[in-house]
């Protein structure tokens, strides 16, 4: 414990800078008394420290190391390391890299930012957990858009994370590394996780399976996030089948999670094995299509694997789901807000039940009051965006955007009544150039890119698997398979009799 984050009183200083915050003007006798009464609350806080709060254990002295640049062309990795607790399960010999931003214990975990360089969690996320009862290896921390707000792949404090297909090109993130590493063999999966699309692009421009299961299906303990209702862990792959196997392992409660209620498991790589064309429905979201001039090979490249997966006997149809149209407004109206308050609340938040790291709001409280100004353009954009509408409108347009969220889910509800999954394309762009020098407004820009076909789904929460449709100027570019919330089986389903008839 840093002097910084030892119990002591407020001085009246302090006093009156908490009051001000939430717009009180304290005499100086309110400030005399109030001090008073504080230390006399502040002894109950020094019982807390003295009682044992339970924590998450693991095995320490794990090795790990910075990988040097020959070994690691594509930047795909911020450490290597060679984990594992048994050669038996479901996933044995299968090399794994996580995010970096989910823990693992004894090895630094950075969120591809220097501010929080050193940091070395003291337990194991949840996933890493099971993934290690069922015999994966863990390989490595992969490189993301620092603190994971970014969509590029050029955001990150250790480098641009490069695309396996041309190098002089970006790979998408902000699970950047995770699909640079899972395209060129370096790993067998990895786990990324996705606020607003994060696994999706990275898996579209890079040309693997990413999939966003249905919120909550997938514990997020041990796993750094922006929001509460918005986050997602998953798994990312060169197949639907290795995809299946992975949350085979990961999903279902761990009772730590405040994200997950009631969360219902199905048998996932068993759903994939029998998949074929002639059982899937799919309905093609018009309003998915058309979204930027730039778009219209990609967007020409997917209707015509829709149509390959036609003639392998789906059944194709379209639909138009207006409201698509304005699901991004509904989500940046959720997150911007909702991650403000989550930073404010030291990167863990309030208001929920379930596990706290203490260990981790105390290094990001301590970090963002010294470095905050080397967080990335983007996160320095939402912060200061967030607690401006917070401040100046009250919280009513955060309030709107949960409300309207009720009428996108039940608009993507309707769409899928008759159909097992809808389709769009993951991101209509093809990936960006890797350039040195840019501005911080083109950072951003680049860094955000189109929302649209990703974000909406991790406000609704909805199950969306992006796989590999073709190539357009030699990049691949992916289709989306959205599927009803709690039937991953489905879209897995789907997704790999796409695979099998249409992307092989």
């Amino acid at each position: 414990m840093t002097d910084a984050q030892r119990l002591r009183p407020p001085t009246a200083e302090e006093i009156r800078a908490a009051a001000a915050i939430h717009h009180l003007d304290l005499s100086p006798d309110e400030v005399s008394m109030l001090a008073d009464f504080i230390e006399e609350t502040l002894t109950t806080y020094e019982r807390v420290d003295a009682l044992d709060a339970p924590m998450p254990t693991a095995p320490m002295d794990r090795e790990s190391r910075r990988p040097p640049p020959d070994d690691d062309p594509l930047n795909a990795f911020v450490t290597v390391c060679d984990v594992s607790e048994t050669d038996t399960g479901p996933l044995a010999g299968y090399t794994v890299g996580l995010k970096d931003n989910v823990a693992l214990a004894d090895v630094e975990m950075t969120c591809g930012s220097d501010v929080f360089e050193g940091y070395v969690p003291s337990y194991d996320a949840t996933v890493v957990t099971r993934l290690l009862d069922a015999g994966a290896i863990v390989t490595g921390k992969l490189n993301m858009e620092a603190m994971a707000f970014g969509g590029s792949g050029g955001l990150s404090d250790f480098g641009p994370v490069r695309n396996p297909h041309d190098p002089d090109y970006l790979s998408g993130g902000s699970s950047s590394g995770c699909a640079a590493a899972v395209v060129s063999g370096a790993v067998d999966v990895a786990i990324g996780t996705d606020a607003g699309g994060s696994i999706r692009r990275p898996a579209a421009w890079c040309g693997c399976v990413g999939l966003k299961p249905t919120f909550g299906l997938v514990p997020y303990t041990g796993i750094v996030g922006q929001a509460y209702t918005v986050d997602h862990a998953g798994p990312m792959a060169r197949t639907v089948r290795d995809c299946a196997r992975v949350l085979d392992v990961v999903a279902g409660e761990d009772g730590l999670d405040p994200r997950q209620c009631a969360v219902e498991v199905d048998a996932y790589a068993a759903a994939v094995e029998t998949a074929t064309a002639a059982d899937v429905t799919v309905a093609a979201v018009d309003e998915g299509f058309g979204q930027n001039s730039e778009g219209v090979a990609v967007d020409d490249a997917i209707r015509e694997a829709l149509a390959s997966f036609e003639s392998a006997g789906a059944t194709v149809s379209e639909r138009s789901v207006p409201l698509h149209d304005d699901a991004g407004a509904i989500w940046t109206a959720i997150n911007l807000e909702e991650m403000t308050a989550m930073v404010r609340g030291e990167g863990v938040g309030h208001f929920v039940t379930g596990f706290f790291d203490a260990e981790y709001a105390a290094a990001f409280g301590e970090a963002r009051r010294e470095r905050a100004d080397r967080f990335p353009p983007t996160l320095k954009l939402a912060l200061v965006t967030g607690q401006y509408l917070a401040d100046t409108y009250r919280g009513q347009y955060y309030a709107t955007g949960k409300n309207l969220r009720r009428r996108l889910v039940d608009a993507y509800d309707a769409a899928l009544a008759d159909a097992d999954v809808l389709a769009m394309p993951t991101i209509s762009e093809l990936p960006y150039r890797v350039r040195e020098g840019l501005s911080d407004a083109d950072r951003i820009d680049r860094a955000l890119g189109l929302l649209q076909n990703r974000a909406p789904f991790n406000a609704t929460g909805h199950p969306v698997i992006s796989v590999p449709a073709g190539t357009v100027d030699g990049f691949p570019v992916g289709v989306s398979f959205v599927g009803r919330r709690g039937d991953d089986a489905t879209v897995l389903r789907v997704a790999a009799a796409f695979e099998e008839s249409v992307s092989a």
